[in-house]
């Protein structure tokens, strides 16, 4: 199936993104989490983005801060489609009362804002990298769930369903086979726009000081942090601002299913 224009800038984007990342230890001009002696230093040759409260170059800090967001947004992607994709195809298979107890779960699940209920359940266990790409994946699972329910639904009254049914076939061997292929594509466009929200939502996060703590380059931190000095130096806020920003649309922009 082939990729439409605005879901190739979404993968540039995100190769960027990656390409960035991984990079990260030739990009940067510092190491990122040293303290330097001059603190808030308008950018310069040396700084190219300047330094931030402790002196530490933003520029690096923010190319480091690449791999923090897009592993735990991706990070945060697996785990939920890991949880939630057997669950949906399961659900959308087998129907009856396992599918009206799974949607009654997912429906309580979706009541909630993400985004306050992964702020409660961080506020609970506590500010780390794994704690954060667990709970992102805890709370998004739903959301996979219920379109692979809705997918699977459709595809389980195919005509080639109906034969494998029909010639005594497993039912695990018709998902493996018959479903799984035929919604994996459906899959991989949600899981994009996942990890979009996995950044967005850690990102979030650490604004509000309970994502990755310090002193961890992260993009969300670098926000707040140089939400103070937005007069002496812009950069330290607007740089990983756009970055969130950028790279959420990347992933976004290649999740995107419609025309």
């Amino acid at each position: 199936m082939p990729l439409r224009t605005k879901q190739v800038v979404g993968l540039l984007i995100i190769v960027a993104a990656c390409l960035c990342a991984g990079a990260a230890p030739f990009l940067a001009t510092q190491d990122p989490t040293q303290i330097g002696l001059v603190s808030l230093d308008p950018p310069s040759m040396t700084h190219w983005l300047g330094t931030d409260e402790l002196g530490r170059d933003i520029f690096s800090r923010l190319v480091y801060g690449a791999r923090i967001s897009l592993g735990v947004g991706i990070g945060a992607a697996v785990v939920a489609t890991l949880l939630g994709a057997p669950v949906g195809l399961c659900a959308g298979y087998f129907g009856g009362r396992f599918d009206l107890m799974a949607v009654q779960i997912i429906d309580l699940f979706i009541a909630l804002p993400g985004l306050v209920l992964a702020l409660i359940i961080t506020a609970m266990v506590g500010p780390s990298i794994k704690n954060l790409i667990l709970i992102l994946g805890f709370v998004m699972w739903p959301a996979i769930a219920r379109m692979m329910r809705g997918q699977t639904l459709a595809v389980r009254e195919s005509a080639f369903v109906e034969a494998a049914r029909a010639v005594g076939a497993q039912a695990g061997w018709i998902i493996r086979r018959h479903v799984w292929p035929n919604v994996a594509h459906v899959a991989a466009a949600q899981f994009a726009v996942t990890v979009a929200f996995a950044i967005f939502t850690s990102s979030s996060l650490s604004f509000l000081g309970l994502g990755v703590p310090p002193p961890t380059p992260d993009w969300g931190g670098m926000v707040r942090t140089g939400f103070d000095y937005l007069i002496i130096n812009p950069a330290m806020s607007m740089a990983p601002g756009l970055a969130v920003a950028v790279t959420v649309a990347g992933f976004y922009l290649l999740g995107s299913r419609e025309g």
